[in-house]
């Protein structure tokens, strides 16, 4: 009579789904560039659905901009620009509300990585054949889409508010493509900070500290000329200053060269330092 000889993992020891959870990751480079967009889609496809699913996820894209831009108009638009001059401080402040948009959205997409941690849901996507650059890709792509939905409401109601523009289509769409790209870029930086934050909230706290001082020490909301020496010196070299004073002169008139290259300069520099550092925390993050 034969015997089955049974061996008993030891206690404590990783089951099937942790040790495949736990698999080296998978070698981007021999899936190739058409497997990898063929899985952005597949995953932004994904995160758009999860968006339609739940609707409510799209009221800050909503209700952001129309907040804002009607909140610096009519309450600090005339100790700004003046009083009886809230038209001249729409077309001042709305192409800065643009930086500011790119901003918050970014926020959302540190929050949002971190609860997917929880949830569990990208450790199923990490034992998946596929490149661990496409998930977090995809995730960009998805709420660039979001970000281009409120920067079309916040245009949209500067419009409503007597907003113009005195270049041409061309010169406001060539802002709104600068927008897009540098609010990408600061997307790596919120979810570097999603997968090495443990709570939703620490993101949320940590993101606050850097969007206040970027946000209100740059020339977004008023010209730094009446700030303080100091001031002005981190306004100067502020990436939202340059990037609201380049969708500015795109809008307005005025000279683009030196603030659009500032702009794009940050958005690499900041692409090429914290892209791979977060697909790295995402490949080892427990």
């Amino acid at each position: 009579m034969s015997t089955t000889t049974v061996t008993k993992s030891p206690v404590g020891a990783p089951g099937p789904d942790a040790a495949s959870a736990r698999r080296a990751p998978v070698d981007e480079g021999r899936i190739g560039l058409r497997g990898n967009l063929r899985h952005i889609g597949a995953l932004a496809r994904r995160n758009a659905l999860q968006i339609k699913q739940d609707p409510e996820s799209m009221f800050d894209a909503v209700l952001m901009p129309i907040i804002f831009i009607l909140l610096f108009v009519y309450v600090f638009g005339g100790a700004i620009a003046g009083k009886g001059n809230n038209e001249a401080y729409v077309n001042y402040v709305t192409p800065g509300l643009m930086a500011m948009m790119g901003m918050n959205i970014a926020m959302a997409v540190g929050v949002g990585i971190n609860d997917d941690f929880k949830k569990g849901v990208m450790d199923r996507f990490r034992t998946m054949p596929i490149a661990r650059s496409s998930v977090l890709i995809a995730k960009i792509v998805v709420e660039v889409g979001r970000m281009l939905i409120a920067t079309a409401i916040l245009l949209g109601m500067g419009f409503l508010l007597g907003m113009e523009i005195h270049t041409s289509v061309f010169h406001l769409l060539a802002a709104i493509g600068l927008s897009m790209v540098f609010g990408a870029s600061l997307m790596w930086i919120f979810i570097l900070l999603g997968l090495t934050l443990k709570t939703a909230q620490a993101v949320q706290g940590m993101a606050m500290l850097v969007l206040m001082p970027l946000q209100f020490g740059s020339s977004i909301f008023a010209p730094p000329t009446s700030m303080p020496g100091w001031l002005k010196a981190f306004t100067d070299y502020n990436p939202l200053s340059n990037l609201a004073d380049a969708a500015r002169n795109l809008i307005n008139g005025g000279p683009v060269a030196d603030s659009v290259w500032m702009t794009l300069g940050w958005a690499l520099a900041i692409t090429v330092v914290t892209a791979p550092l977060a697909v790295t925390k995402f490949r080892n993050k427990t």
